[in-house]
């Protein structure tokens, strides 16, 4: 398969300009080194791991598998501070390559992440945001667009993209509904330099995720997919028929059901985005990046020409 690059994905050392995104409970160490291995940035978040103990004992393995670039996912507001602050110092100690972090403000983590050479990447819903961080010290900034999986915001990408990259000094990383090569192909020519991929991963061998939810993924559409507040106070993407009550009534119930426990744990409400439409089979990681670098291929050679 041919090299695709762009200016970040040559800066973290990727082949291909695709990130396997973090997605909380489900992404693994498997997935890393998958991810790793097939040329593009694999991540997850630290608190996948219940203890500081156990998150150490995971980057050492990943560690010992690979030694291709890969990312751990730090958030901040939602994190208990000592456990923050434990996890970017073992990140810094086994020289984690990229740091992503989120809700919250990135400075002392990226002035602490720069000391040692990483790269930073924030996410994002708005312009607004977006400046604040790249202010606050962030390399890259990750657009998070309409129909992401898990917290999304509500603009298009074929208008946030390209409005990010005319607004920031740093490279601009496309998120949300980013399923096949095509869509990495349109990224790219909105002046994305790396796309953020996690619902297509969803369905992979590797991934976490139960084979129930992996299933769901690959025969969903996005009429499946609902964009409410009532998991976590803060709208996001989930799979309708997981969220307790909403299936059937209103949000206010869901809300109430989610909140006292309802019938189901928070791991059975299954985060998805619109991408879900075109995530057809569950295969290995490495399987799933080959077909996205070969529709790619496809796409740009099947542009129509340019006449003189």
């Amino acid at each position: 398969m041919p090299r695709i690059r762009t200016g970040l994905a040559d800066k973290l050392g990727l082949r291909y300009p695709i990130v396997c995104a973090p997605m909380f409970i489900i992404s693994n160490k498997e997935m890393i080194v998958a991810a790793a291995e097939a040329g593009i940035l694999g991540t997850m978040p630290s608190l996948n791991l219940r203890t500081r103990e156990e998150f150490r004992a995971a980057l050492e393995w990943i560690r010992s598998k690979t030694d291709k670039p890969f990312g751990i996912n730090l958030t901040i507001k939602l994190t208990d501070p000592e456990r923050l602050a434990s996890d970017l110092e073992t990140c810094i100690d086994l020289k984690v390559p990229v740091i992503i972090t989120s809700y919250g403000n990135p400075s002392e983590i990226a002035r602490r992440a720069h000391d040692q050479g990483m790269t930073v990447f924030h996410d994002v819903i708005h312009l607004k945001h977006a400046l604040k961080a790249q202010e606050s010290g962030a390399d890259a900034i990750i657009g998070v667009t309409a129909g992401a999986g898990g917290h999304a915001g509500t603009t298009s990408p074929f208008v946030l993209v390209p409005y990010l990259r005319e607004n920031l000094r740093v490279p601009v990383i496309a998120a949300g509904c980013i399923a096949t090569g095509k869509q990495m192909a349109a990224s790219l020519a909105l002046g994305a330099e790396l796309v953020y991929m996690g619902t297509r991963f969803i369905a992979s061998t590797e991934c976490g995720a139960d084979q129930a939810y992996k299933e769901a993924v690959v025969n969903g559409s996005p009429e499946d997919i609902v964009y409410t507040d009532a998991v976590s106070g803060v709208h996001a993407n989930f799979l309708r028929d997981t969220v307790p009550g909403l299936a059937t009534e209103s949000r206010e119930a869901a809300q109430k059901a989610v909140q006292s426990g309802g019938a189901k744990k928070w791991k059975e409400i299954w985060s998805a985005g619109q991408g879900i439409a075109l995530a057809k089979d569950i295969k290995p990681v490495g399987a799933i990046v080959e077909d996205i670098v070969r529709e790619y291929v496809d796409a740009v050679r099947g542009l129509p020409a340019l006449e003189p």
